[in-house]
């Protein structure tokens, strides 16, 4: 059985006073009153049953039994203060494990891991791209970047951005004489599929072309080799915001035209609610929206420009 230890509050109150030989001024550092240090000494007093200070004309003079309590006293809250740094020490800094998918690793996140590891150079990130959704139970992972409805129960999450879908293509397809002067020019390219060709299907139905059922091109598995098709030419895409943004942005896409529709679902950044707090991972949380609102403002920026300039057809 641990043997009873006096209340830590007395402790602090006694190695104050004997530091200030005030109890005023012990008050003062502990943003408590003259009375209740001198309270919590007396306490301590009478449970040791040792006189730890004398009272002389206003003066407080520590007690040789004072003073060996106070060598003993002061190692041990000084062991707390520096055990507790340590603490928190590993929970701002150390090693942090990120899952995200296949895609959102290749077409947002690598991209920018540079700008992070120079802003937080006490943070150790480790990226693990993984089709499955990770057993924070199970496996070491802090924290996960998901693309769902945001709703995992027992999870925080925290909603990446808002997306939308748009089509997208290298700048070179539409040079010349090849620039689209309307949507229904689109189907004189060939249209580059993800998984299926139903989202080119639905997405030009919603625009207003009905005879989508000639659709052609190849049909990839991945969203980023989707992206990457477009990037080198090899037709028009569908893309989501997020994975888009960065090719945008940096010139090696541009938007067909400024037709776009939502999405029901989109990424999101999870971790366990117990260690959501955790500087760490709140560190990198920040971070991440950061990033993606900076994207929004720079991708809104280059929608201004696109519809300012004539199209030529």
């Amino acid at each position: 059985m641990r043997p009873r230890l006096p209340p830590l509050n007395a402790l602090k109150a006694f190695e104050a006073a004997a530091r200030h030989e005030s109890f005023t001024r012990a008050g003062e550092e502990l943003c408590v009153t003259q009375g209740a240090v001198s309270h919590q000494v007396k306490a301590l007093e009478t449970e040791l049953a040792i006189k730890l200070f004398n009272r002389e004309r206003q003066r407080l003079i520590i007690t040789e039994a004072g003073r060996d309590y106070l060598a003993v006293v002061r190692d041990a809250l000084d062991r707390i203060a520096a055990g507790t740094e340590r603490l928190l020490q590993r929970q701002s800094a150390g090693v942090l494990t990120v899952s995200t998918s296949p895609d959102f690793a290749a077409k947002w996140l690598v991209h920018r891991l540079g700008h992070f590891a120079e802003a937080h150079t006490g943070i150790d990130l480790r990226v693990s791209a993984t089709l499955h959704h990770v057993d924070f139970a199970r496996e070491e992972v802090d924290l996960a970047v998901r693309h769902g409805d945001g709703n995992w129960p027992g999870l925080d999450a925290v909603r990446l951005s808002n997306e939308r879908l748009f089509a997208v293509c290298s700048p070179k397809l539409l040079s010349g004489r090849r620039r689209l002067d309307r949507v229904g020019g689109i189907l004189r390219f060939p249209l580059i599929h993800l998984d299926s060709r139903a989202d080119w299907e639905k997405w030009l139905r919603g625009i207003g072309i009905d005879d989508a059922g000639v659709i052609h091109g190849p049909v990839l598995n991945r969203a980023s080799m989707v992206i990457d098709a477009a990037i080198n030419g090899q037709g028009i895409a569908l893309a989501r915001t997020t994975l888009a943004a960065w090719d945008l942005i940096n010139g090696r896409l541009v938007m067909a035209f400024p037709e776009s529709s939502p999405v029901s679902k989109t990424y999101w950044i999870v971790c366990p609610k117990a260690t959501a707090a955790l500087p760490k991972i709140a560190t990198f949380r920040e971070w991440l929206l950061a990033e993606a609102s900076n994207d929004l403002r720079q991708l809104k920026s280059l929608a201004r420009t696109s519809k300012a300039k004539p199209r030529s057809g």
